[in-house]
């Protein structure tokens, strides 16, 4: 073989490997999964970040513009972003990436859903009918979801799905062998007993065994009120819960306010990849979830 024929071989090699995914996700941690499998294969971008409600967010015009150039939509779904989502999917008008289709991948519905209910009363807060979303803070659910991931990736760019699973070989391997430690660091968390700003951490409460013993919005997805918090402090100011928990986009005055008149240590701890300056991938977000825990239980 030539040295032009096997240096043009390279060539066209080198530049099928580079036929992109263009991937919107709903939220960081789903842009770091697809990242994680697909490497330079797929141009990712996140609608939120660690600091934004993933529940309020914009509609902007740009986002409307990266939806409509997306191959691949990746939310949390159950209705998590319900309100803001759906106008995105209207006004790009991508067909592509509507619901039912293979452009459109919701990561909660790969995975069991804790929380449904039959309630659909908004008067009551801000409840998920179809349960809680928030499943990526057990990471045995991200495991789960990156197998589907990989394999509808590789559905829609068939010419690497290949590389698609590969990633998820070595993205598997790396995650399992960081679960074993992450769980045997987390045995002195078992049975610490929390309380929460939202109903956020209940696959991370279910992961480390953690034990829910009260919230601080009296209704899911409003501020804390004074008189809830009150009767919080009767319940707590003599035992009864180890630390309290928010996340860092959530304002830390109830959970301070709180804090202070039981002595229950707040922590502001990441829900997402980004929510603090360690948590800067998949890996050092769970890192940072467990030093934080363990920190605390001292």
């Amino acid at each position: 073989m030539s040295k032009f024929f096997t240096t043009l071989v390279l060539a066209l090699l080198s530049f099928a490997s580079q036929a992109d995914i263009r991937i919107f996700a709903c939220e960081p941690e789903w842009a770091m999964l697809a990242t994680e499998i697909g490497r330079d294969n797929v141009d990712t971008y996140s609608a939120t970040t660690a600091l934004q409600d993933p529940h309020y967010i914009q509609a902007r015009p740009s986002l409307i513009a990266k939806v409509r150039q997306a191959d691949l939509v990746i939310c949390s779904g159950a209705e998590l972003e319900i309100g803001w989502l759906p106008v995105l999917l209207q006004k790009a008008n991508n067909r592509k990436v509507m619901p039912g289709t293979p452009g459109y991948f919701e990561t909660s519905s790969m995975v069991e859903r804790f929380d449904a209910t039959k309630n659909v009363d908004r008067a009551a807060g801000d409840i998920h009918p179809l349960g809680n979303p928030h499943v990526q803070a057990n990471p045995h659910n991200i495991a789960q979801i990156a197998v589907a991931l990989a394999q509808r990736m590789g559905e829609l760019d068939a010419e690497n799905a290949a590389v698609y699973q590969m990633g998820l070989t070595d993205f598997s391997q790396r995650w399992g062998e960081a679960i074993k430690n992450w769980e045997a660091r987390a045995e002195p968390l078992k049975g610490k007993r929390v309380i929460t700003h939202h109903k956020s951490w209940v696959y991370l409460e279910r992961w480390l065994e953690l034990v829910e013993v009260a919230n601080l919005e009296a209704v899911p997805g409003l501020p804390p009120t004074a008189g809830h918090l009150s009767q919080l402090v009767s319940r707590f100011e003599h035992g009864g819960a180890d630390f309290i928990i928010r996340s860092p986009y959530q304002d830390d005055r109830a959970s301070s306010w709180l804090s202070e008149r039981t002595g229950i240590p707040a922590l502001e701890v990441p829900l997402t990849v980004g929510g603090t300056d360690r948590a800067t991938d998949l890996f050092s977000w769970f890192d940072d979830i467990i030093n934080i825990l363990l920190g605390a239980s001292k």
